[in-house]
């Protein structure tokens, strides 16, 4: 049967429509037709409902048509091509079972975009993707004990992984590598022999610590995690380091770039023995003394304020860098720390006292100063009266001004290898990487660490380098198409790209994505991450 549109003229001039249910049939003497019923009067949409449901079309009442276990599903789906290109699957092949591979692949996963404690990924990955982007089971639990005994698989395979790893990112060796320390604290007292007390990057000097070192090309990927005792000394870690990287991945030619807390004379000079290059930034103190054993000429020139100064003194290379943001932050800085100590100073001087002890209130004044950074600024004394006195020390504080927005470097590069302004961008690059490390710590919650075995603090670290690893690859690949916002941020915008399965009466249909917003599909064009949500996926 079918709905036939007719059409008849009258002889007022006034055409008519109408439309009939007519049947087709069978005769001897070929196909007939002949009418069923009369849909004329009927109102519109229900005639196009008769026609559509003739032709085969099933209908529903609009309340039996849902959308059903709508998932956050765009970031996952981003992640999981990402590991497919970079073959990460092939990293982990022999590493325990497929359930364990998918368990580590998930904490991975959940370090970009929603990091919380192994106990919690389980709430966390409800009204999620990750079980399916996984490889798991729909329902799959998550459960704390499994994802330890997953993590312990990586023992005894970080080596290898590490070395394939570079492999992948690196087909021509790395020729400048950055390095830098930062430290994550414990809850408790941590594992033994590893958690110990020492300067603490996080300002949690009251509790234990590890030392994360971590080298990185210019870019921010990161070549190699090593996890240091909390009271390791800055000093101690770099001749490690170069062990490492030549023996792990045979880099024997590259210029290194770290911070000042490395560069005792033990460890440039072994540098220097080794034929490798360095670039590291040396204390305030070593600039006012560089400065003052300069020529007059010299000083001069620094005193313009010039970009930066090249200097050669007793056979060394320095490079003076600075600008006028630096002034005026560095002034900027100082006069709030001196308007700070002086306003403490007051308060200790006024409070009134049982009992007067000049000599604790010089410590407490002492401790102060320390507490506020300001104590090189002043001298003070106290009375036998205990009145408490003090003094600016004008002559230092207008010393430190001249050379305000100015910092050191020194490198054992040649001129003809490395110019002065490749001196300051080798520099800045590491600053970046200080920025990476507190992505490290922050978007993929590193700290405060709850494991008390050393091989699982260790292993949650490795996993944590991973998730980092991925997150530089995609943050390289984005940046050369112009992106500047963080990686973990864009992928917790795409989480709200959901997937769902479209249920009609008892019969689930078909799988079904939320639409994507105007704002959010420029963003996947500019990133060319389009052809991702082009269709559902077929699992």
């Amino acid at each position: 049967m079918f709905v036939q549109t007719t059409t008849s003229s009258r002889q007022n001039g006034k055409a008519y429509v109408s439309y009939l249910v007519r049947e087709s049939f069978r005769t001897p003497s070929g196909p007939r037709s002949r009418t069923v019923c009369n849909i004329t009067d009927l109102p519109s949409a229900t005639r196009e409902l008769i026609a559509a449901s003739l032709k085969g079309q099933s209908f529903l009442p609009a309340e039996d048509v849902q959308l059903e276990q709508a998932l956050d599903y765009g970031g996952l789906r981003v992640l999981n091509d990402a590991w497919s290109r970079f073959g990460m699957a092939g990293l982990f092949a022999q590493i325990g079972s497929a359930r364990q591979r998918g368990l580590l692949k998930a904490t991975i996963y959940s370090r970009l975009l929603f990091p919380c404690a192994k106990l919690s990924l389980a709430q966390k990955a409800q009204g999620t993707w990750l079980a399916q982007a996984c490889e798991l089971e729909p329902d799959e639990s998550f459960n704390e004990d499994d994802i330890y005994s997953a993590m312990d698989q990586l023992n005894g395979q970080w080596v290898s992984l590490e070395k394939q790893l570079y492999q992948r990112a690196f087909p021509q060796s790395v020729r400048l590598v950055l390095y830098d320390l930062t430290s994550v604290y414990f809850e408790g007292k941590g594992p033994e022999h590893l958690a110990r007390y020492g300067h603490s990057r996080d300002h949690r000097a009251d509790r234990p610590q590890i030392i994360l070192a971590v080298a990185t090309d210019t870019e921010g990927l990161p070549l190699h995690v090593s996890i240091l005792r909390g009271n390791r000394n800055d000093t101690q870690t770099l001749q490690g380091l170069l062990h490492t990287l030549r023996r792990r991945f045979g880099i024997t030619e590259a210029t290194f770039v770290f911070d000042g807390g490395m560069s005792s004379r033990i460890n440039l000079e072994a540098m220097t023995e080794a034929k490798l290059g360095y670039v590291t930034r040396l204390s305030a103190a070593t600039l006012q003394t560089l400065v003052s054993e300069l020529a007059l000429e010299k000083q001069l020139e620094l005193g313009a304020h010039q970009r930066l100064l090249e200097v050669n003194h007793q056979g060394k290379r320095y490079v003076i860098a600075g600008g006028p943001w630096r002034q005026q932050r560095d002034q900027d800085r100082r006069q709030s720390r001196l308007a700070k100590a002086e306003a403490e100073l007051k308060r200790l001087a006024t409070v009134k006292r049982k009992k007067i002890d000049p000599q604790k209130l010089a410590s407490q004044a002492g401790r102060t100063l320390q507490r506020l950074k300001a104590h090189k600024y002043f001298s003070y004394q106290v009375e036998a009266a205990g009145q408490l006195s003090w003094q600016r020390k004008e002559d230092l504080i207008a010393q430190e001004a001249q050379q305000d927005g100015w910092y050191l470097l020194h490198t054992n590069e040649s001129t003809e290898h490395c110019t002065g302004e490749q001196v300051l961008a080798h520099y800045k690059g590491l600053l970046d990487v200080e920025e990476a490390f507190c992505e490290l710590k922050s978007y993929w919650e590193v700290r405060p660490v709850h494991h008390r075995r050393p091989d699982r603090v260790v292993n949650h670290v490795r996993l944590c380098f991973l998730a980092y690893w991925l997150s530089a690859r995609l943050g390289g690949e984005w940046r050369a198409k112009g992106e500047t916002e963080e990686v973990p941020r864009i992928l917790r915008h795409l989480q709200t790209i959901r997937l769902g399965c479209l249920r009609m009466g008892r019969r689930v249909h078909r799988a079904l994505m939320t639409q994507i917003p105007k704002s959010l599909n420029e963003q996947l064009q500019k990133l060319g991450l389009v052809s991702l949500f082009a269709a559902p996926p077929k699992t």
